[in-house]
């Protein structure tokens, strides 16, 4: 079901949807939550405050008289600007100290970027919502407006991506791949300042936040492929809470579906934010086609694939997908570069 952007009330379509037991789940959660809001843990850079606001924003206009508050909560990712992400353990730095505090109780659910979700959740924990995704697709964000095959040779491009880093030198050898952390306007500020001369950011964050940049490439999909769950997000609860009845209607199962496969795909590569890995589904008719790619860091050896099956077999369509690139030479780059990070 889509997110409603309505008030619902007694007899509404939406609270007749729910079953006997989803309503009585439902009254019980909003008792508890008459002394106390029903509090979502997120980042808090500009761009987690304004996913998680959304959250809240539906959450409220779905259930009247649900109070929510938003709790910031600073995480391991967010602490260490210095150093590329594949140094200091991956994305999963992101969640981490959330993700305690979903486990503890401190919050009730959280809201994450899907891309930064390691492959497996913890124990206790559950993705219980996809909502509807934003444009997936990547921006180069260029001093004059030069394509990617534009840039000349030397041209500084920050990112901290291994796939991102992985796709611009097979795109464009020439160049000078640079580590950039920090949040959306952090990054911007950076290109602007000279500090690099261009950056790739996620499109989504940049629609979600209302920036434009003046000299921006909408990279195709097709060629400089997503991260895997790019703009989506996860709304992730205890796996036994009742709050799981809340949060249901925000769920859009044709994102959902999309997102299962092409984790399913990360999972059985093994791979995480140390491993240029790619992938992104769609659905159509009922069938999830799955576009995916494992790629040396340096963009010399990069392997392609496709495959589809019905969206009931999403997670299979994944696990597909990587046996066939683990196959065709996709373990050989992992084994290459486990060995490098082990160094």
């Amino acid at each position: 079901m889509r997110a409603c952007h309505g008030h619902a009330s007694v007899g509404s379509p939406l609270t007749l949807a729910l079953s006997h037991r989803e309503r009585e789940i439902f009254a019980d959660t909003r008792s508890r939550t008459m002394t106390r809001p029903l509090r979502i843990g997120t980042r808090g850079s500009a761009l987690a405050l304004w996913q998680a606001g959304w959250v809240k924003t539906q959450l409220e206009n779905l259930w009247p008289g649900l109070r929510v508050e938003l709790v910031p909560i600073k995480t391991s990712g967010d602490k260490i600007q210095d150093v590329s992400l594949a140094k200091i353990g991956g994305k999963g730095l992101f969640v981490k100290e959330i993700e305690e505090a979903l486990l503890s109780g401190a919050i009730d659910l959280a809201v994450h970027s899907v891309k930064d979700l390691p492959a497996e959740l913890p124990a206790g924990l559950a993705l219980s919502a996809i909502p509807e995704r934003e444009d997936p697709r990547d921006v180069l964000i260029t001093r004059h407006g030069e394509t990617l095959t534009e840039l000349p040779a030397g041209t500084r491009v920050g990112t901290s991506s291994l796939r991102r880093q992985a796709l611009l030198l097979h795109g464009n050898p020439g160049l000078r791949v640079e580590t950039l952390r920090g949040n959306v306007d952090t990054r911007l500020r950076k290109q602007r300042e000279g500090i690099v001369d261009a950056v790739v950011l996620a499109m989504a964050g940049l629609k979600r936040l209302g920036l434009v940049p003046e000299h921006g490439q909408v990279l195709d999909e097709q060629i400089f492929l997503p991260a895997i769950g790019q703009g989506a997000l996860g709304i992730e609860t205890r796996a036994d809470d009742q709050v799981i009845a809340l949060v249901q209607p925000l769920h859009h199962h044709a994102t959902a579906v999309a997102v299962s496969a092409e984790r399913a795909f990360l999972n059985h590569m093994g791979g995480s934010c140390r491993t240029p890995l790619a992938a992104k589904g769609r659905v159509l008719n009922e069938r999830i086609y799955l576009a995916a790619l494992v790629a040396s860091p340096d963009g010399r050896r990069l392997l392609r694939g496709e495959h589809a099956g019905p969206t009931d077999g999403a997670g299979q369509v994944g696990a597909t997908l990587a046996e066939q690139l683990l196959a065709q030479g996709g373990k050989e780059i992992l084994e290459a570069l486990q060995t490098r990070n082990k160094a």
